[in-house]
C-alpha cells in the first residue's frame, strides 16, 4: 500500500524488498507480479539522509519541537548541524 501511494504521487520507492514479501510473491507464481525495481545507488543516498536525520534527533529540542517559531527551530537545526559537523571533522583530532 505504501508503494502504491508513492507511485500515485510520482515518487520512486528506494528500499529493498523484504524476504517475506519476496517469498509470498514467489508462492503466488505468475499472479505475484514482477519484483519491484531496486536502485542500490539511490538507496545509498537515502540511507545517508536518514542517518543524518537520526543524528539530528539526538538533540532533544529538535526531536520534541519545543520552540514555537519556525525561525528559532531553524536556528536550532543549524546549530545542531554545525555541532555534528565539528564533532566529526577530521581536523579536530
Amino acid at each position: 500500500s505504501t508503494r502504491r501511494a508513492l507511485r500515485k504521487r510520482g515518487i520512486t520507492f528506494t528500499s529493498p524488498e523484504k524476504k517475506d514479501h519476496t517469498a509470498h510473491r514467489l508462492r503466488k507464481g505468475h499472479r505475484g507480479g514482477r519484483p519491484p525495481v531496486f536502485d542500490a545507488e539511490a538507496y545509498k543516498g537515502r540511507n545517508v539522509v536518514e542517518r543524518c536525520f537520526n543524528r539530528l534527533k539526538q538533540f532533544r529540542a529538535l526531536a520534541t519541537r519545543y520552540t514555537k517559531r519556525a525561525a528559532y527551530y531553524r536556528t536550532e537545526l543549524t546549530l545542531a548541524a554545525i555541532i555534528l559537523w565539528l564533532r566529526d571533522s577530521p581536523d579536530t583530532a
